[in-house]
């Protein structure tokens, strides 16, 4: 059984039928893949898959997402992944890049880049044309961006290694994607050294910290769009200082206007929309749409 300190219980009883998120985050997290549509199609991987024995399921709010079903957890270590034909990504995680709409021919900024669902998932959408700008802070992590890059044939995107509050290349985009570092409450799902590590770290002076930094991080990234330009916000995080509360910030300093998210997910939206562990079984998560 997961533990939760008493104060982890107290707020997110405030914030959430807490008998409920309890019984789905005791739940193993269901594998998700992402179909690489740079290099072969939704059908023809479905085909391929389905033929070699895997169970998928559709996710509702991505075309090319795919749930695996049944007791195989083994997917990638199939050469398909290694091909780059899929990849492993969290179902949650494919919205941002949904919600941004990025299209061909635009410019898209990405923060926080690494490991590269949601680069590899823009390029994607952008058909590799136009220009994707991928920024991470951390040497190793770049690498792993870099890598991905490579195995899904993205030729659309420059990575660059620097804190995302201080990048400035002196033009402005359409479009930006924002995932900064967050407390990961979100990911807390199913008895994994992972969530036990997360509810064990979980306080709230890092997630004041945090959030000091995501303040930061937001309003540096919308200094850096076009007028009318698209900024997407996200976290795997439930806390409010980190999801609303910095939305807050940006909309009360700077300005914005917050745009509806019309996707089938079911979702609590105030300042954006807070996806909880127990509303389809899935990680939890936040995402914004802010237009400039």
């Amino acid at each position: 059984m997961l533990r939760f300190k008493p104060k982890f219980i107290e707020k997110y009883s405030q914030l959430t039928d807490f008998a409920a998120y309890q019984t789905s985050v005791q739940q193993f997290l269901r594998r998700s893949i992402r179909v690489n549509t740079l290099k072969i199609s939704v059908q023809e991987l479905k085909k391929q898959l389905t033929h070699q024995g895997w169970q998928l399921e559709q996710i509702p709010w991505c075309n090319e997402g795919l749930y695996i079903a049944g007791e195989r957890r083994d997917i990638g270590n199939l050469p398909e992944h290694q091909e780059g034909l899929f990849f492993i990504q969290s179902s949650v995680s494919m919205i941002p890049a949904i919600v941004l709409d990025p299209k061909p021919g635009e410019t898209v900024l990405d923060l926080c880049a690494s490991p590269g669902g949601k680069t590899t998932q823009v390029a994607a959408m952008m058909q590799n044309k136009g220009q994707i700008i991928a920024v991470d802070s951390n040497r190793y992590r770049c690498h792993i961006l870099l890598k991905n890059l490579v195995r899904c044939d993205v030729l659309n995107t420059e990575v660059i290694q620097l804190q995302a509050e201080k990048f400035n290349d002196n033009i402005l985009f359409d479009k930006i994607l924002l995932d900064p570092p967050c407390s990961a409450s979100g990911t807390i799902k199913g008895e994994t050294k992972h969530s036990q590590q997360t509810l064990q770290e979980w306080n709230p002076i890092t997630i004041k910290r945090l959030a000091k930094l995501q303040k930061k991080m937001i309003k540096h990234a919308f200094s850096l769009l076009k007028p009318n330009g698209i900024l997407v916000y996200s976290t795997c995080s439930l806390e409010p200082e980190e999801n609303e509360a910095v939305v807050q910030h940006l909309l009360d300093t700077v300005g914005g206007t917050l745009e509806q998210i019309n996707l089938p997910v079911k979702g609590d939206f105030k300042n954006g929309l807070t996806i909880w562990p127990q509303y389809q079984e899935t990680e939890g998560f936040f995402v914004v749409k802010i237009k400039k």
